[in-house]
């Protein structure tokens, strides 16, 4: 089982675009769904991604659908605190892959970076 994390420098979840995220409507609420269209530029990353150090500008006032977090994932998807983890971590995955590709130096570094846990078995 993962444990989510976020790799500082990826950025990959800032890439907004919303013909790559058909579902949007399904777990934002109305107005979060306008405000995450506003939030969208010109290239499909967010308007406050800063692409040179590839940080948020507004990290800490970031809206609520841009926090990975497990009561967030529970109201937006349904997610379960159990499954929070193993959840986040797929979608991480995803998003990284689908932004930068499936043999990226991002993907790589977040695999090899991803926390595993074992599952000890006593015979």
């Amino acid at each position: 089982m993962a444990t989510w994390y976020c790799m500082q420098g990826c950025g990959a979840c800032c890439n907004l675009t919303p013909e790559d995220r058909p579902e949007l409507a399904e777990y934002l609420a109305p107005e979060e769904l306008t405000l995450y269209h506003s939030l969208v530029g010109a290239d499909g990353w967010c308007v406050n991604y800063n692409h040179g150090d590839r940080l948020c500008q507004i990290y800490e006032d970031r809206p609520s659908f841009c926090r990975v977090k497990p009561d967030n994932f529970a109201r937006m998807f349904g997610i379960a605190p159990a499954e929070f983890d193993e959840f986040a971590s797929h979608c991480c995955e995803e998003q990284i892959e689908g932004v930068y590709g499936p043999r990226s130096g991002e993907l790589k570094s977040y695999r090899q970076g991803l926390p595993k846990f074992e599952v000890d078995s006593h015979f």
